[in-house]
């Protein structure tokens, strides 16, 4: 056998060994083979430029400012891609992780991100780079009528993009989870309690907002600024602590802010709308039906031109 003893007792043919001992050399370095010196017509396929190539969920510990001040360290899940042009077979995938390593203990900022992709693009030889990193991100909430706190956790993603032509951008993702009494089955409890004294309970659902946001050039907003925007416009976050006396404040919450998914979009758009550090978004809401097997979702952006559009479709995403 090639690689195991055979039955019979005789050795393999190839005799496999690590040896730990072993140290790499400058010289013996540069004899190692590279795939990007390779000729063009080793490319597999046509002959054509990747819009995208990189890598996706690696993970390690960054630093993060809370608007007062503070510091968090999170887990976070980092993608990087970079464009492929015409004749280039691909990319060293390692240099895009060292790239980000060189700046891993820095408090990560929008201009932290820019370096980094300009990083990308002197060591990647690319003309066009992105840069995704998704953490959760706790927030101390305090319950509606007890005082209790406990931790909210939000799914947060930072993004930047820089193109060929020196052109940096910025958005943030952002899910908001929150509770949607229907306003329809509202109205019908009440016609039944007084039409024929019968008690009901009117359906409501836990939903979440998905919102993407383009930071205005020269302007910063904050991940505790997005959540204040989403409160003010939805009302009804879900709870972490509740007592008693909590859960009936937020029966009384839900039973003054009735929404259909379609309000729910709307409310967010005048919110992030009137927000001037806020240059574009898109809202994506889904509310996870009770009364039917489905759901019922809403899609709406800004309107910008040459932005967002409300091209969504991955709603099943959205559970939460």
């Amino acid at each position: 056998m090639y690689l195991h003893r055979s039955a019979s007792g005789a050795a393999p043919r190839i005799q496999r060994g690590y040896d730990a001992k072993f140290r790499v050399s400058d010289r013996y370095r540069a004899t190692l083979p590279d795939m990007m010196e390779a000729a063009h017509d080793v490319i597999q396929g046509a002959n054509v430029p990747i819009q995208q190539v990189g890598v996706h969920n690696f993970r390690l510990p960054l630093k993060f400012r809370t608007k007062k001040g503070a510091t968090l360290t999170l887990e976070s899940s980092v993608t990087g891609t970079v464009s492929l042009e015409t004749d280039l077979k691909g990319i060293n995938m390692s240099r895009i992780v060292r790239s980000f390593y060189e700046h891993k203990d820095a408090v990560f900022t929008g201009e932290w991100m820019g370096r980094i992709l300009a990083s990308y693009l002197r060591n990647v030889r690319s003309k066009d780079a992105r840069l995704k990193v998704s953490f959760s991100y706790p927030m101390l909430q305090r319950s509606l009528r007890s005082r209790l706190h406990g931790y909210q956790f939000y799914e947060v993603a930072f993004e930047g993009v820089m193109t060929r032509d020196g052109n940096y951008r910025r958005f943030i993702h952002f899910d908001f989870v929150y509770s949607s009494a229907c306003p329809c089955s509202a109205e019908l409890s009440e016609h039944a309690r007084d039409q024929r004294a019968a008690y009901t309970v009117p359906h409501s659902q836990r939903s979440k907002a998905r919102l993407v946001i383009e930071e205005a050039p020269g302007r910063k907003i904050w991940i505790e600024d997005v959540h204040a925007l989403c409160v003010k416009a939805l009302r009804t976050e879900t709870q972490v602590m509740v007592k008693r006396e909590d859960e009936q404040a937020f029966a009384e919450l839900n039973g003054a802010h009735l929404k259909f998914v379609e309000d729910a979009a709307r409310l967010l758009y005048r919110e992030l709308d009137a927000d001037r550090r806020i240059h574009d978004f898109r809202i994506a809401c889904s509310h996870l039906e009770s009364l039917h097997s489905h759901d019922a979702v809403s899609v709406i952006c800004k309107g910008v031109k040459g932005g967002f559009t409300a091209d969504f479709m991955d709603f099943g995403s959205l559970v939460c």
